[in-house]
């Protein structure tokens, strides 16, 4: 119970970051952002202090959960930090936009994801707002290459995961069915290749759905902060935890073939030495 109630206090505190660091903040809007993050508090406790799973994946395989929620909780923090830095003089946001307004520069390349984030823009847009946008995609999708490199390394140092208890499938991966049909190794690694594949194609297939919904409707102009930052938060942060998935699925799978022929090397055994 101590540790659902530390995730859900955790997940409040991420929900409420970007009304507490942007000045200027209405007192409807906090009263908004303080009931989804009471919701999503009472999310996160419901399911971690259940005896049984629901929603939450990898929720015994640490730490691949808590990767996945630093990542998300530095790119709402920075992001929020870098759009605090408009209206104040401050030295800290201050540094901050400038490094974020480089890494925008620098990824807004052709075809880039960067590119491509920017032209979800209105035609009208003015600059300050497509530099804007080039800014918190730019820090968004650096910030979650980061992370995926650091779960990477994670990943190939402890061996993730432990071996110091056994991996329950069913705690871990509550909406996968073992027994809907086929062998079990070959839908994981069916199911790693189809995240891996869409958690690279995401960033670059979401402005272009963005670009045909808003045929006949008013684009995107991300004027207020907050759509702002939760906005380029979603696109860094899915396709990064897809990637995350594709990868741990990919090694559950291993695991299991390597367990099986453990298996049948002992039934081997077993019957030679019969």
């Amino acid at each position: 119970m101590t540790g659902a109630a530390v995730r859900a206090f955790l997940v409040m505190v991420l929900v409420a970051t970007p009304s507490v660091i942007l000045p200027g903040i209405g007192t409807d809007t906090k009263q908004m952002v303080a009931l989804v993050a009471l919701f999503a508090g009472a999310l996160t406790f419901a399911e971690y202090n259940a005896v049984y799973p629901s929603l939450v994946e990898f929720r015994d395989a640490p730490p691949f959960n808590r990767v996945r929620f630093l990542m998300l909780f530095t790119i709402v923090f920075v992001l929020s930090v870098i759009s605090a830095a408009k209206d104040g003089d401050a030295a800290f946001p201050r540094l901050f936009e400038a490094v974020g307004i480089l890494i925008g520069h620098a990824m807004d390349f052709p075809y880039s994801p960067v590119r491509l984030a920017t032209m979800m823009m209105a035609e009208g847009a003015s600059e300050a707002q497509v530099m804007a946008v080039r800014t918190a995609a730019g820090t968004a999708y650096i910030l979650s290459l980061v992370s995926l490199a650091f779960f990477v390394l994670v990943f190939k140092l402890r061996a993730w995961p432990g071996r110091h208890q056994a991996f329950n499938v069913w705690i871990n991966l509550p909406t996968f069915e073992p027994t809907a049909g086929g062998d079990i190794v070959d839908r994981l690694e069916r199911d790693a290749r189809a995240n891996l594949a869409l958690g690279f194609l995401l960033p670059f297939l979401i402005p272009a759905v963005v670009s045909l919904a808003s045929i006949g409707f008013e684009p995107l102009t991300l004027t207020s902060p907050q759509t702002l930052i939760w906005t380029m938060t979603a696109w860094a942060f899915l396709p990064a935890s897809l990637l995350m998935r594709g990868i741990a699925m990919g090694r559950i799978a291993s695991m299991i073939r390597q367990k099986r022929e453990q298996n049948d090397s002992l039934a081997g055994a077993a019957v030679s030495a019969a």
